[in-house]
């Protein structure tokens, strides 16, 4: 009689044990689908970028009713802003190659705060992008002759 009952307790473990496994192999797959579907977007996504990489336009913007430029391409410098002649002067005016560091003293900012100077070195590269100065491997940049 003590084997029955020890028969119908394992077999009642058994039991739990078994439902217990199936909830966390059905959790385990519903992750895996959700991990899958965020790779495929990812790739996408990277694609998408990589294509767009290639195909950069220039930013405009609209002034009396007119799409302009606002980083136009190279050609006379008086067709830029104050703050991107300045940064071109700056540029221009040093020996070499310098960095983002230097030319926000020469501006006054403060750079020892990493965040003052990304937005300058933002427009140092769309100044680069459009042909005013070219980005070194480095980092620094340099006047174009």
């Amino acid at each position: 009689m003590q084997e029955r009952q020890w028969i119908t307790a394992r077999r009642s473990e058994l039991h739990s044990l078994a439902e217990e496994l199936t909830k966390q192999l059905q959790e385990v797959q519903v992750e895996r689908d959700e991990l899958a579907i965020a790779e495929r977007v990812l790739n996408r996504l990277a694609e998408q970028v990589q294509a767009d990489a290639g195909a950069v336009a220039p930013v405009s913007a609209k002034v009396a009713g007119r799409a302009v430029l606002l980083i136009p391409h190279r050609g006379d410098a008086g067709a830029l802003s104050g703050d991107y002649r300045k940064i071109l002067a700056i540029v221009r005016e040093a020996d070499g190659p310098v960095q983002v560091r230097a030319v926000g003293e020469r501006l006054g900012l403060d750079a020892s705060v990493r965040g003052k100077l990304e937005p300058l070195r933002a427009k140092m590269t769309k100044l680069a992008d459009r042909g005013w100065l070219h980005k070194r491997g480095d980092g620094r940049f340099t006047a174009r002759p």
